[in-house]
C-alpha cells in the first residue's frame, strides 16, 4: 500500500503528539518562530497573487489562486519542521490515549502560540521594510489592508465558525501528510484542504497574525492613507480590533475544529486500535 491506513495515521499522531509535549523550550519557541514565519510567508504570497486577480477572473477563481498558493506556508511547516499551533491542536489524540497530560498539552500550545505570533510579526516587519507592498503602484499594500478590514469586521459568531472550518481542514491536511510515505505524497495531501479553507474564506490564527498586522502598519503609511481613509469600518484595523475581534474568536474556532472535530473523534473512531498497542 502507498500510504497510511488511518489508525496507522491515528497513531504516528499520538506520538508525534507526544513527542511535542516533551520538547525543551528554546527548540519549541526556535521552531514556533519558523512555523509562524512560514505561514506569514504562505499568507504574503496569498496578498501578491489576489492583487488585481478578482477584476480580471472573477471572485472564485482569484480566491482559488490565492488558496493555492498559500499552501506553501503548511508545506514548509510539515516538511522542513516547525511547530504551528493549529496543527498542534490534534495533540489531542495523544492526550486521550493517555500517553501525556493535559500540563503538556497547554504548555505546548501556550508557548508555540506565541512563538507563531512573534514569528509572524518578525516577517511583518521583514515585509514592511521591504516595500514590496508598493508593488503595482502600492496595489499590493491596498489588498493587504483590504484583506485585514475584512477580517476584523467579522461578527464574533463569524470569526468563530469561521475558525471551526479552517482547522478542521488544516488538521486534515496534516493528517493527510501523516499518510503520505514521500515528499509527493505529503505535498499533495497538504496542497488540497488548504486550498480548499482559503478558497473558502474560513479563518486561521496564525495566518491572521501576518494578514492583520500587515495591514495596521500599512494603513499608517502615507502612500496609502488616501485608499484606507475610504474603507468602511477602518476603524476597526487596530491592534485592540486585532486581538478582540478576531484573534480569540478564530483561536477558540480552530480549537474546536482541529482539537475536537478531528482529534478527538478520530480517537473516538480508532481507541480500541489505539488502546490495543499500548
Amino acid at each position: 500500500m502507498g500510504f497510511n491506513t488511518p489508525v496507522q495515521v491515528a497513531e504516528a499522531v499520538a506520538n508525534a503528539g507526544n513527542n511535542k509535549a516533551n520538547l525543551p523550550f528554546l527548540q519549541m519557541f526556535i521552531l514556533g518562530l519558523f512555523a509562524g514565519a512560514y505561514i506569514g510567508f504562505g499568507a504574503e504570497l496569498c496578498t501578491m497573487v489576489l492583487t488585481g486577480t478578482q477584476a480580471t477572473l472573477g471572485l472564485g477563481i482569484s480566491k482559488f489562486f490565492g488558496g493555492a498558493v498559500f499552501s506553501v506556508g503548511l508545506m514548509l511547516v510539515v516538511i522542513c519542521g516547525a511547530e504551528l499551533f493549529t496543527g498542534n491542536n490534534l495533540m489531542t489524540i495523544g492526550l486521550s490515549r493517555g500517553q501525556f497530560g493535559m500540563k503538556g498539552i497547554v504548555y505546548n500550545w501556550v508557548i508555540v502560540y506565541i512563538a507563531n505570533l512573534l514569528g509572524s510579526l518578525l516577517l511583518v516587519y521583514i515585509m514592511y521594510k521591504s516595500t514590496l507592498w508598493m508593488t503595482g503602484g502600492g496595489a499590493v499594500g491596498q489588498t493587504a489592508i483590504g484583506i485585514a478590514n475584512g477580517k476584523v469586521n467579522l461578527t464574533f459568531a463569524e470569526a468563530f465558525y469561521r475558525g471551526i472550518g479552517c482547522n478542521w481542514l488544516v488538521c486534515l491536511a496534516v493528517w493527510m501528510a501523516f499518510a503520505a510515505q514521500d515528499i509527493v505524497g505529503k505535498i499533495f495531501g497538504i496542497f488540497f484542504p488548504i486550498m480548499a479553507f482559503v478558497a473558502s474564506g474560513f479563518e486561521h490564527c496564525v495566518a491572521n497574525m501576518y494578514f492583520i498586522p500587515m495591514g495596521i502598519v500599512l494603513k499608517g503609511a502615507d502612500a496609502l492613507s488616501e485608499f484606507s481613509a475610504a474603507l468602511p469600518g477602518i476603524e476597526n484595523l487596530t491592534w485592540g480590533g486585532f486581538f478582540i475581534d478576531n484573534l480569540i474568536p478564530v483561536t477558540l474556532g480552530n480549537i474546536v475544529g482541529g482539537a475536537i472535530f478531528v482529534g478527538v473523534a478520530y480517537f473516538m473512531c480508532y481507541a480500541n486500535q489505539l488502546c490495543k498497542k499500548d
